[in-house]
């Protein structure tokens, strides 16, 4: 899918340097999921680098996966973060509004995809201008940094608090609440 449009442009997928190195503890689960989420952004990072050289049609396969990736998959997590994860962070933290950065970045994340859908409709009129293809490729290097930067923060500041401070109960409550199979 969207590794046609890397052609040869393809990094190692990796995680963060902060969840590659822990990977046995209570919220494994969450993690392989981020994994797995870091895969498709790796891969909207990929079409950023070849927009303007490829053909229309594989651009708007590629603007199709990118949409459905975001709205099937990133947007539905960063709901289930905020139903489940953000509130227990703030209970522990003391602070209800201490998870708000992190949901300025759903925000920002739920503008970029809200902007790739209106250049995805506008690709099916026809191959994108010049200035369309900046945009397009300014929207796609952002969401590569922001989501890339926002799993790193939150594993870097709640996964490890989360798994001091919660029961193993309070885990699978949790997972449940964020509707992840096999949580806790």
């Amino acid at each position: 899918m969207m590794d046609r449009l890397a052609a040869g442009r393809n990094r190692p997928v990796r995680p963060p340097s902060s969840l590659a190195g822990i990977m046995n503890h209570a919220l494994q689960p969450l993690r392989e999921e981020h994994t797995t989420l870091l895969t498709h952004i790796e891969d909207i990072r990929a079409m950023a680098d070849v927009a303007a050289e490829i053909s229309p049609p594989l651009l708007r396969q590629g603007l199709d996966d990118a949409c459905r990736f975001l709205r099937g998959q990133l947007v539905p997590h960063m709901r289930a973060e905020e139903r489940g994860l953000y509130p227990r962070v703030g209970r522990l933290l003391g602070a209800s509004g201490a998870t708000d950065p992190m949901r300025m970045d759903h925000g920002a994340v739920q503008r970029y995809a809200e902007d790739l859908g209106v250049l995805k409709d506008r690709a099916l009129m026809g191959p994108l201008r010049k200035e369309e293809l900046k945009t397009l490729r300014r929207i796609l290097y952002g969401l590569h940094a922001l989501v890339t930067l926002h799993f790193t923060k939150e594993d870097a500041l709640y996964f490890s608090l989360l798994e001091e401070r919660l029961s193993p109960a309070e885990v699978t409550d949790m997972f449940r609440d964020m509707d992840i199979p096999n949580g806790g």
